[in-house]
């Protein structure tokens, strides 16, 4: 022990260079921090010490960005998010129920499946309180339906054709069995009452089908030929209204 400790203080007390690369280090000198003499402050080489003159670096913002502020009220509605549009809803509505209106191509051609939905669901409801639970027979018939008119309609339309927008446009002609089925919970259609209803919602459906498939997928003159299986497929829903 006693060679190690000259040793120690030896190698604390010199300085060092590193000749290969022609710089020299800064050490840093030992002191008794016990001795009354011992400056802290002078324990660092002044010399190593450094400030920086060069200037920060700013971006810089071009005019109008950084001014937009974050309005909470400017965000969509959740419904809006959604695809609900309660005016469109409406319009459509009011579209089927006068097969005579002239139908906004524009709006009918958005894939809007919320009223087809409430009205599916509104057949089914009548016909249970008139005793016949046919949603297995709905919602069957309902996915053939379309199925089928969305391949006819794509072989007769120059037009691409979106099987969303044949589902939303026969769904919201089922309306008119709507009101058939509801007649059903008060009377029996099973008679001549009922083939006149009958045969007033069919032609009811198809026609505002096919008034609204014509205007949608520009098909002028060709409303008779698109009338039959529209005609066709409302007849399957009348049969288990009256049935």
């Amino acid at each position: 022990m006693g060679d190690f400790q000259p040793f120690e203080q030896d190698f604390y007390q010199s300085g060092y260079s590193i000749d290969d690369q022609g710089h020299t280090v800064a050490y840093y000198e030992t002191h008794n921090s016990a001795d009354p003499d011992y400056d802290h402050t002078g324990a660092l080489d002044p010399s190593m010490e450094q400030q920086y003159t060069g200037q920060y670096y700013q971006p810089e913002m071009t005019s109008g960005e950084g001014t937009e502020t974050y309005s909470p009220e400017e965000e969509p509605s959740l419904l809006e998010e959604l695809g609900i549009n309660f005016n469109h809803i409406w319009q459509k509505t009011l579209t089927v129920l006068n097969p005579f209106k002239p139908a906004d191509g524009s709006i009918m051609n958005e894939t809007d499946l919320t009223g087809p939905i409430l009205f599916c669901e509104a057949l089914g409801v009548t016909l249970m309180m008139a005793g016949k639970a046919h949603f297995g027979y709905l919602y069957g018939l309902s996915v053939t339906a379309c199925i089928g008119m969305y391949v006819l309609l794509s072989l007769m339309s120059s037009l691409a054709v979106s099987y969303g927008c044949v589902a939303s446009v026969l769904g919201y002609c089922l309306l008119p069995m709507v009101g058939v089925s509801a007649v059903a919970v008060f009377c029996s259609l099973q008679g001549f009452l009922g083939t006149v209803l009958a045969v007033l919602g069919i032609s009811w459906c198809s026609l505002s089908a096919s008034k609204i498939f014509i205007s949608t997928l520009a098909m002028e003159g060709q409303q008779l030929l698109v009338a039959y299986p529209c005609a066709l497929l409302y007849g399957l829903f009348a049969l288990l209204t009256v049935f």
